[in-house]
């Protein structure tokens, strides 16, 4: 069951990120620590009614932070439609409940994702990790990119049994986050990307 979470949870939900966060450090993933998430980040979250917990025999299995709080360059965009949408945030699953299909469940919420990755062994071994663990055959919902794509390099993504069933929408030669962020107006102002501008535009 999907439910708000509590402030009562938080103990628990730390409790997943730091399991979390060694897991990610293991194969080089720095993008969380022991500062960030907090547990101040996630009562923040539920005083904005944004968290949701996935809860089965009275155990919070994982997590997932869904709100409407975009990034600042999203803002002055000329979007053809002048809506609210809904961002995820922060998801985990407990290490001991992985391949339950738990992720698949909270990423429901998401409309599209868009992962992003590249041809080389660790990028291809990370994205393995996430289709091992989300079901991402959605071709309507998830979109694959390339980044960093060298025809003079081994392609990873296609030797891997485990990636190579991938449909790769775009494979781009280099493209840099802003400020570690992909922005959407990053990405429709890039001339390499053509999917996925008429995805975004």
């Amino acid at each position: 069951m999907i439910r708000k979470a509590k402030i009562s949870d938080v103990g628990t939900i730390m409790t997943i990120i730091n399991e979390t966060v060694k897991e990610m450090k293991s194969y080089g993933n720095n993008q969380w620590d022991e500062n960030y998430p907090n547990s101040e980040t996630f009562i923040n979250d539920i005083k904005n009614d944004s968290l949701y917990v996935y809860e089965e025999d009275n155990n919070i299995k994982g997590f997932i932070c869904i709100d409407c709080n975009q990034a600042a360059e999203y803002e002055n965009l000329n979007w053809s439609l002048n809506e609210k949408c809904m961002v995820a945030h922060r998801i985990a699953v407990n290490t001991k409940f992985r391949n339950g299909g738990i992720a698949t469940k909270l990423m429901s919420f998401c409309h599209k994702v868009i992962v992003v990755t590249m041809q080389n062994k660790v990028s291809t071994a990370k994205l393995e990790r996430l289709i091992n663990n989300i079901d991402c055959s959605d071709r309507n919902k998830f979109m694959f990119i390339c980044n960093k794509y060298m025809d003079s390099e081994i392609n990873y993504l296609i030797k891997n049994p485990a990636t190579n069933n991938l449909t790769i929408s775009e494979y781009i030669s280099n493209f840099n986050f802003v400020n570690n962020d992909l922005s959407v107006e990053f990405l429709a102002n890039d001339k390499q990307f053509k999917k996925l501008a008429y995805m975004i535009i």
